[in-house]
């Protein structure tokens, strides 16, 4: 046991504890500032949304229990014998985790019973009537199974925590989380989280966006509709290749704390749907022509962005496979071997560079009149630019000169001949 124990944290990121702090500050303050924004008539981000409501005016037992109800039926949704049981790379000590696959399967029941829902009378426009208070209520559930998995990771032994969550500052590591793969019984807490709530979350939102929509003006939008139908895609390409996340950084290197938790339970659904909220109070007009580009836009974007996640994750699973047999690597001290053709000789981060075209797509149907349809892409950008710096320092930790060589070969990082 001894031999697999986890040194202490010693590059700290976001700043370290401070930064931490600010942090679990800022976060649900900038989703609060921009769910107001949303609502007012100018949309303008430098114009304080006033009146701010009240704490008392947000809490909501019947919007907590509907927040739960929804953790609750993901889970039991997670745990159903369906789907198939897919190991995960190894973990230091060599051993490898089981995950469930059937978050496809989830997507499909969980549509069942919404539609049963809408059928019985379930009115879904409800969400935007209480969005404030369902964000709240997320908010409190993100806090609360943060506290739980620090209390949690207190008790695990060493051999289980993450790399980067060790640090010995209780805020910092609470803000990173210091389990790396947090567990009741085979119960996945963090892959769980990553694309249950939060992702089937956002779709639900943005149908109940479309449907508050077409009960304020008969029918909805053409802008509504491919907002609508862009992030759905989106959506079901995530849960279709569910496997593919058991080699992300979330699940290989970062420990399950209030980081992971507050994006994937309340910042990815009620931050991710701005843009069908913002055009129920700011609709929009869309010529066929501008309609046709912005499809191509999308369509482009999903290109690259799902050519180069299957390559990567093909040649991770079996590099002989034949889709992946002829591509052009760098061996590396390792064992493994390092793409430098396909998409992955194009760029570093091809897949970055189709998500970022996709997120531009999506803000397009709002119009060009206000920066806040667009945050969702400034931000994205800033979050992708740093994951990949944070990748880079991995990578040429791991690989060495065999990354040097790398990076030497294919110079351009995520835009091609810009960065």
């Amino acid at each position: 046991m001894e031999r697999h124990k986890v040194p202490r944290t010693k590059e700290l990121e976001f700043g370290g504890p401070l930064g931490a702090l600010l942090l679990l500050i800022l976060l649900p303050t900038t989703v609060f500032y921009l769910l107001l924004v949303c609502r007012t008539e100018q949309a303008s981000l430098l114009s304080l949304p006033l009146p701010l409501p009240t704490l008392h005016s947000l809490w909501n037992p019947q919007d907590l229990a509907l927040v739960l109800g929804w953790m609750g039926l993901q889970a039991v949704l997670y745990m159903l014998p369906t789907g198939k049981l897919m190991e995960g790379i190894p973990l230091r000590d060599k051993s490898r985790l089981q995950y469930r696959i059937n978050g496809f399967h989830a997507m499909w029941l969980t549509a069942l019973a919404v539609g049963a829902g809408l059928a019985a009378g379930l009115r879904l426009s409800y969400m935007y009537d209480h969005f404030l208070q369902l964000a709240f209520s997320a908010f409190l559930v993100a806090f609360g199974l943060s506290v739980l998995l620090y209390l949690k990771a207190l008790l695990a032994p060493e051999s289980k925590l993450a790399l980067g969550g060790n640090s010995g500052n209780p805020i910092y590591d609470f803000f990173m989380g210091r389990e790396l793969n947090p567990r009741i019984g085979t119960f996945d807490l963090k892959f769980f989280c990553e694309l249950r709530p939060g992702l089937l979350g956002w779709a639900l939102i943005n149908t109940a966006m479309l449907v508050k929509e077409t009960e304020l003006r008969g029918s909805p939008s053409l802008a509504m509709i491919l907002v609508n139908a862009f992030q759905l895609l989106y959506v079901v390409d995530a849960l279709w290749h569910e496997e593919a996340i058991l080699t992300t950084m979330d699940i290989v290197h970062d420990g399950f704390g209030f980081m992971l938790a507050f994006g994937d339970l309340a910042w990815v659904p009620f931050l991710y749907s701005l843009q069908a909220h913002f055009l129920v109070t700011h609709p929009q007009k869309l010529s066929l022509p501008i309609t046709a580009g912005i499809i191509i836009l999308n369509g482009l974007g999903y290109f690259i962005f799902r050519g180069a996640n299957s390559q990567k994750n093909t040649f991770r699973r079996n590099p002989a496979d034949p889709k992946v047999a002829g591509l052009q690597t760098i061996p590396t001290a390792t064992g493994r071997r390092l793409l430098v053709s396909g998409w992955w000789g194009f760029v570093r981060h091809p897949n970055y560079l189709g998500d970022l075209i996709m997120a531009l797509a999506w803000s397009l149907p709002c119009g060009l009149a206000h920066i806040l349809p667009y945050f969702y892409i400034l931000y994205f950008t800033g979050l992708l630019i740093h994951r990949e710096a944070r990748d880079e320092r991995q990578c040429l930790k791991k690989y060495g000169l065999a990354w040097q060589e790398y990076c030497r070969r294919v110079p351009y990082r995520i835009f091609p001949y810009l960065y």
